[in-house]
């Protein structure tokens, strides 16, 4: 494991040296980092740790994104998503999957009050429609290693939140 400083990132190139697949889960809110911040960590960080991992040989890179990424959309917050799945698309890794999960069901150290009505609502949705609006974030880290162990033959591949629930199964 090493520490990077993602605002010296290019400084820690070699930590990206050598590694056949990368996974990046990275992400912030707007509330936490303010809308610039927000870009910042969501959009331009992923993008510069997704060339990096190029450079330093990755071939697999998995990307988590959000469902309703849209690099066209309105609201900020689908459209970094979509900026930066076409941005580590562009890279040029053998394989690129992305995973655009639906609200993610996780505990929290930070207090998100809303959030945490959302994910009880919607845990209770789940038991009736497991697949519709909510995802384990247990369910996504496996569908992520599953994508890796069974790529597949396409380039890319883009996972909605049922596909995830489906390959997180296994």
């Amino acid at each position: 494991q090493a520490v990077v400083d993602f605002e010296q990132l290019g400084e820690h190139a070699a930590a990206f040296q050598g590694h056949d697949v990368g996974f990046c889960c990275l992400g912030t809110t707007r509330a936490k980092a303010g809308a610039d911040g927000f870009v910042r960590v969501d959009r331009d960080y992923v993008a510069q740790a997704a060339e990096l991992a190029r450079a330093g040989g990755c071939k697999h890179f998995v990307l988590q994104s959000s469902r309703g990424a849209n690099a066209q959309s309105r609201f900020l917050y689908l459209r970094v998503k979509g900026e930066v799945e076409n941005l580590v698309q562009a890279v040029g890794f053998d394989h690129c999957t992305i995973l655009r999960p639906a609200v993610l069901l996780c505990k929290r150290r930070e207090s998100r009050p809303m959030e945490w009505i959302t994910q009880q609502f919607l845990g209770a949705v789940a038991w009736v429609f497991p697949t519709a609006n909510s995802v384990p974030v247990e369910t996504v880290a496996r569908a992520m290693v599953a994508c890796v162990l069974q790529p597949g033959e396409k380039k890319v591949k883009v996972l909605e939140n049922g596909a995830i629930h489906e390959l997180g199964k296994a």
